[in-house]
């Protein structure tokens, strides 16, 4: 779930993260196994591998797990064929919603997120129908408080940083996608470690909904991510911190 509201965002998917850990390692070892396929196994070499990599270890999935994953994709055995969709709509209150997916079975696929969509009150759209709402970017939350905002800016800037964000909870440092690895190796370098860091779709604008039509949107992002061929769910929403702590 990324939204608007981005450190109860990022507080409300950690709690997710900790009560279906099962299914979110399902979804990183998938993630792991495609970039694999797609660019090698060596992750120095290849960014998004680098990525979801880390990704799983900040999730702790054991290093095994994760080097079993790689393995078997740089394999010379025949696997399933995986295919990667991204899928767009509406959900209550005209939220835009973008939703990546790894699926097997693109028919099955497409037939249960368009009935997702019909049960949280929302509408799947056509591609294209919301994405031009959105850019890839790099995003690295710091919470505030735990480091120092003047420090933490100047080695950003230094690093190659796009962008910095700064509200009474948290810094957010914002790169172009293909910085993204380079500037997070470069802040870790000097110390900081982020309490989130990923390459996501930012929206150009947000939606700010309230009340029941707040609650209605995040059960439907709750029941998007929640389907196992799942990997990412985009939103511009602008929600309040206390509804999505409700949600957690």
């Amino acid at each position: 779930m990324s939204g608007h509201s981005k450190w109860a965002t990022i507080k409300h998917k950690k709690a997710k993260t900790d009560t279906q850990r099962g299914k979110i390692f399902t979804k990183i070892i998938r993630e792991i196994t495609s970039a694999a396929k797609q660019g090698g196994g060596d992750p120095g070499a290849n960014p998004r591998l680098r990525l979801a990599i880390d990704k799983g270890k900040e999730a702790n999935m054991p290093n095994d797990t994760i080097e079993r994953a790689v393995a078997k994709a740089t394999g010379s055995g025949d696997g399933v064929s995986i295919e990667e969709i991204t899928y767009e709509g509406y959900g209550p209150a005209g939220v835009a919603i973008m939703i990546e997916i790894m699926t097997d079975n693109k028919q099955r696929t497409v037939s249960e997120i368009r009935n997702i969509f019909s049960k949280g009150g929302g509408n799947m759209g056509a591609a294209g129908c919301v994405s031009y709402l959105f850019k890839k970017t790099g995003s690295l939350v710091f919470e505030k408080g735990k480091v120092s905002e003047e420090e933490l800016s100047m080695a950003a800037i230094d690093a190659g940083a796009e962008d910095i964000n700064v509200d009474d909870e948290m810094i957010e440092i914002v790169t172009r996608p293909d910085d993204f690895v380079k500037v997070k190796d470069a802040l870790k370098a000097k110390g900081f470690t982020p309490a989130s860091a990923e390459v996501s779709m930012t929206p150009s604008n947000a939606v700010k909904v309230e009340g029941e039509e707040a609650k209605k949107v995040i059960k439907l992002v709750s029941m998007l991510e929640d389907h196992d061929d799942v990997q990412a769910v985009h939103a511009n929403f602008d929600i309040s911190a206390d509804i999505l702590e409700q949600a957690s």
